[in-house]
């Protein structure tokens, strides 16, 4: 796996605990997306492009979770150096409710050219789904 992947990654998970869309955004390549294989009714599967991804960040960041921790993160080296594939566990809280929040996280990031083309998101629904179903608005 070359550095600057590996780099990329942890920027970009930093970026995202941090709520700051326009840093994620910016090492996302321009025709990158984000993918949750799976996940609770209501969470697109697919967010393509630098705009969307965007508006996906502002109207989503901090509206349901805040993250304050990943825990346990371990970066696995691939034979193909674009790939990188993470485990960790995401500590916050739910918003609406003030509860703690941990949700078991595996990311699959493909990057080229010190951008991520893709970064494919498999989370644990179940706690999000609690989360959800746990919210005064039902979101």
């Amino acid at each position: 796996m070359a550095p600057l992947s590996r780099e990329v990654v942890e920027r970009v998970l930093r970026a995202g605990r941090e709520q700051d869309a326009e840093t994620f955004v910016g090492l996302m390549a321009p025709d990158g997306y984000l993918e949750w294989p799976f996940r609770p009714p209501g969470v697109p599967g697919r967010v393509q492009g630098r705009a969307a991804i965007r508006r996906h960040l502002t109207e989503t960041a901090g509206s349901l979770i805040t993250f304050d921790e990943h825990r346990d993160m371990v970066l696995h080296e691939s034979t193909d150096p674009e790939v990188v594939v993470v485990e960790y566990e995401a500590h916050g809280t739910v918003v609406a409710t003030g509860a703690p929040f941990t949700q078991t996280v595996i990311a699959v990031f493909r990057v080229r050219d010190g951008l991520i083309v893709s970064y494919r998101d498999y989370i644990n629904p179940l706690p999000l789904m609690a989360a959800l179903a746990g919210a005064p608005d039902g979101r």
